[in-house]
């Protein structure tokens, strides 16, 4: 029986947001290659974090110690203090420690990872009790490289499951998923790729044109849920609107930094 048929997981081919630029050559952090190891694990879990600790501490009660899971932590310098407790609960996590950014962060998390798939989690997401079934199912599509999860919000307000839907369809029309949906990647593949761009602002968006050029992906039905905290602060509709502004822009052309510099004066408030 096919994964789709299985699990509800949706296949797509290659990309249909826009042209996929070039492969960055010589500025990103490159993972580990060429290195052999002896019990690899199935997933490699990147989470990236900055002065967030509460919200660490919660995504990685969902994620006990498993055989053939590697727990990774990629956190700031900043963060070094803040995280001391929780260090010492977590023996069976890898903590990173090195510059700020959300893609430099994933690139140096992903550095020390040696499984075969990367999974790249949000500090504030739930993550769903079947996650790694759906990695064991994976691993055995040879066609699929990539994916996500289902978009959700923690939230009991109407306007998040309307947020859902529409994040659904940009999924299914265009293939383009954003970080806070869990994108995964097998290890070779995001090596190959040379990991995400040093971006201030998009680097998920500009990792997953490039990902469409390599092979399929699962968009997987099974839902990742994330904190609705930003919506619920600056409003559902200003925030949403907002970050659709960004896309537009950056599919425009503006750059990632200019983008970045609206974000931190507060005309859009913090990243996605």
């Amino acid at each position: 029986m096919a994964l789709s048929e299985r699990s509800g997981v949706r296949l797509r081919g290659r990309g249909r947001f826009g042209e996929t630029p070039p492969k960055l050559a010589g500025t990103h952090t490159r993972a580990k290659a060429g290195t052999v190891h002896g019990n690899e694990p199935l997933v490699s879990v990147v989470v990236p974090v900055r002065d967030d600790a509460a919200a660490l501490a919660h995504v990685l009660a969902g994620l006990p110690p498993v055989q053939d899971v590697e727990l990774i932590v990629s956190a700031t310098a900043e963060d070094e203090e803040a995280l001391t407790g929780l260090r010492e609960t977590r023996p069976d996590v890898r903590w990173v420690s090195g510059p700020a950014g959300r893609g430099t962060q994933l690139n140096s998390g992903a550095a020390e990872a040696h499984g075969r798939w990367l999974w790249f989690v949000h500090a504030d997401s739930d993550v769903p009790p079947v996650w790694r079934d759906e990695f064991a199912r994976l691993d055995g599509e040879d066609g699929v490289v990539w994916g996500s999860f289902a978009f959700g919000l923690i939230s009991a307000a109407w306007q998040a499951r309307a947020i859902e839907w529409a994040v659904g369809w940009r999924v299914r029309l265009f293939g383009l998923p954003y970080g806070d949906q869990g994108i995964f990647v097998r290890r070779a593949v995001f090596e190959r790729m040379g990991g995400f761009a040093p971006l201030p602002l998009m680097e998920d968006v500009e990792f997953v044109r490039r990902l469409h050029r390599e092979g399929r992906a699962a968009h997987l039905t099974v839902t990742l849920p994330t904190a609705a905290r930003r919506w619920e602060r600056q409003g559902w509709w200003r925030r949403s609107a907002a970050n659709l502004l960004t896309l537009g822009l950056y599919a425009a052309g503006v750059s990632p930094e200019r983008l970045a510099r609206r974000y931190n004066s507060g005309s859009t408030q913090s990243s996605r």
